[in-house]
């Protein structure tokens, strides 16, 4: 590939030395740390063993709540939610009294580094799995961004591509499918190849873990042909970072049965009417998850019975933390005014959710495996290349999954 531009550039307080060499990051959406160990053990993960033999491997702390729009938008601008202004999939909107989805870029209140790399003359491309990222990401951005989702509706004018499955050499896939990962990274394959773009960003979906274990065999082989095409980007020359925006656990009982507590109507049992439940995790995609998480935010009309609230919450059974807004925003980095009088995090293996009616978990491939809490926040982290001495003294530190650009960009050269 000629002509690769090594401009710096500096963005939200990070300055950016590219080499001259094609850059891809890649968000494996879900990837909790033990679908790498699993695959690797069963000798059915090559092309990411020897990144993590030869370059870097560890464990980084992402951005709660541990959801895709949130962590893709941290991702992608480096920063934290309180910064970037994206606190979920899915928000109640006080001043319009609305609840929405928060997948537009008109909630984005950080610049991005893809736009800023593209306007340093690197070619930048977003390939995302789900089309409801791709707006977001896509924020002022010079370049190529299209999904997996609506490959085929792409167009130059507006996503900077025609023809993308030609491009590609495959059809746009099913969503709810293991191809629209690997058609990702297929896209981002093709285009190095054709010169069509140096700087890479590509997001992936966490339908496969939502729906399999790491042990299951469908989740191996997925694991092994998601590393298939990571070593041709290998082959290209790439330099490759690779995170998660969260990991995934099964949230089920003893008996299999999905492992809920209905928060909404626990409230109302407890202490009367006066109460909004908000489920960050909701999004069009909840066919493999039924909008349960392990994070929801709790508005209540009364604020004068917020401490007394907080505290019998944090009591129940299957909680493990309630915050009100100013520890949610010390302690979560959420912006002050996007979240709730509070917010409620659950044990390992339970989800929170609003009420039972607002629950369909009668689409379900598998059993419940879902995110969003704590216990989903740690994620791996794999860079291709060595990593130099001052950041190989960062990553004893407090790393983020948003430092992944930072990471392999300035780590590696």
């Amino acid at each position: 590939m000629e002509n690769i531009s090594t401009q710096e550039f500096n963005i939200n307080n990070i300055s950016f030395r590219p080499a001259a060499k094609p850059i891809v990051v890649i968000c494996i959406d879900g990837s909790a740390d033990e679908y790498l160990d699993v695959t690797a053990a069963h000798n059915r993960l090559p092309n990411l063993s020897k990144m993590s033999r030869v370059g870097y491997r560890g464990m980084v702390r992402g951005a709660l709540p541990s959801f895709t729009n949130v962590n893709n938008s941290s991702i992608v601008t480096g920063v934290t939610p309180a910064v970037h202004g994206i606190s979920g999939n899915f928000f109640y909107d006080a001043a319009k009294d609305q609840e929405v989805m928060m997948n537009s870029s008109e909630y984005l209140r950080a610049e991005t580094i893809l736009a800023t790399a593209a306007n340093a003359g690197r070619k930048v491309a977003v390939v995302t799995a789900k089309e409801k990222l791709r707006d977001i990401l896509s924020y002022k951005l010079n370049g190529i961004a299209f999904s997996a989702e609506k490959a085929n509706q792409a167009e130059e004018s507006t996503h900077g591509i025609a023809n993308a499955e030609a491009v590609v050499g495959y059809p746009t896939p099913a969503i709810y499918s293991l191809e629209a990962s690997l058609f990702v990274l297929r896209a981002g394959t093709a285009l190095i190849q054709q010169g069509k773009a140096d700087f890479l960003y590509l997001s992936l979906t966490d339908y496969m873990q939502h729906t399999y274990a790491p042990e299951a065999e469908e989740s191996l082989a997925f694991y092994e042909e998601m590393d298939k095409e990571i070593g041709k980007m290998l082959d290209l020359g790439a330099v490759i970072g690779a995170t998660a925006d969260h990991g995934m656990n099964a949230k089920i009982k003893a008996d299999g049965s999905p492992n809920v507590l209905f928060v909404e109507d626990m409230l109302e049992a407890q202490f009367g009417a006066g109460f909004r439940v908000i489920c960050p995790i909701t999004d069009p995609y909840v066919k493999h998850h039924g909008a349960l998480g392990s994070y929801v935010v709790v508005h209540i009309d009364d604020k004068t019975r917020i401490n007394e609230v907080k505290n019998w919450l944090s009591l129940q059974a299957g909680i493990t933390e309630v915050h009100d807004k100013q520890s949610a925003v010390a302690l979560l980095e959420q912006p002050e005014d996007r979240i709730g009088d509070l917010v409620v995090l659950s044990a390992r293996d339970v989800v929170v959710g609003r009420r039972p009616k607002d629950h369909d978990i009668s689409a379900l491939d598998g059993t419940l495996r879902s995110h969003g809490g704590r216990y989903e926040e740690m994620v791996p982290m794999i860079i291709s290349h060595p990593l130099n001495q001052t950041y190989k003294l960062k990553a004893s530190g407090d790393p983020r999954n948003f430092d992944i650009f930072d990471f392999t960009v300035n780590g590696t050269n």
